[in-house]
C-alpha cells in the first residue's frame, strides 16, 4: 500500500511577532493558529513538538492494535501518552506511556508487543531521537 498525505504551513512575520496557521488534508487542523507563544510559551494554537506526539501516539498505538490482533487478541482499550522534550533546538526524547486493557494477554506478551510496535510503527522509525516506553497492563 503506498499513498501520501499532506498538510500545509504558512508563516507571516518574523520568529518572535509573527504568526502561521497549519492546515492538514483531511481538515482536521484548518488554519490551526502557530505562533511563538504556542510553540514556546503558552496560548491557543498548535506548534511542531505538540503535532509530533500526535503523530507518534497515533501511529504506535495502531499499529500495536495491529500486532495484537494479529496475535489472536482484541484490545479492549490501549491508551498512549506521547510526550516530546524539546531541548537547546533539539527533540531530545520522546517518552512513550501506554496503558492497555487486553483480555487474555500475559504481561510478558503485553510487553514484548508494545516494544515490537514501538519498534516497526513508522513514526518511530522517522524519528531520529531516544524513545522510551513505559507499559501498563490492567
Amino acid at each position: 500500500m503506498k499513498f501520501t498525505r499532506r498538510a500545509n504551513a504558512n508563516w507571516k512575520g518574523t520568529g518572535m511577532e509573527g504568526k502561521g496557521t497549519i492546515s492538514t488534508q483531511s481538515t482536521t487542523l484548518d488554519n490551526a493558529q502557530l505562533s511563538f507563544k504556542t510553540r514556546f510559551e503558552q496560548g491557543v494554537g498548535t506548534n511542531p513538538e505538540e503535532l509530533i506526539a500526535a503523530a507518534h501516539s497515533g501511529c504506535f498505538t495502531m499499529q500495536l492494535s495491529f500486532l495484537l490482533s494479529e496475535a489472536g487478541f482484541v484490545p479492549e482499550d490501549l491508551d498512549t501518552t506521547a510526550k516530546v522534550t524539546f531541548e537547546d533546538g533539539t527533540i531530545t526524547l520522546i517518552a512513550l506511556e501506554l496503558t492497555g486493557k487486553v483480555p487474555g494477554i500475559s504481561e510478558e506478551d503485553f510487553q514484548q508487543t508494545a516494544q515490537k510496535a514501538k519498534e516497526i510503527c513508522p513514526i518511530s522509525k522517522l524519528l531520529n531521537t531516544e524513545i522510551t516506553l513505559a507499559v501498563t497492563l490492567n
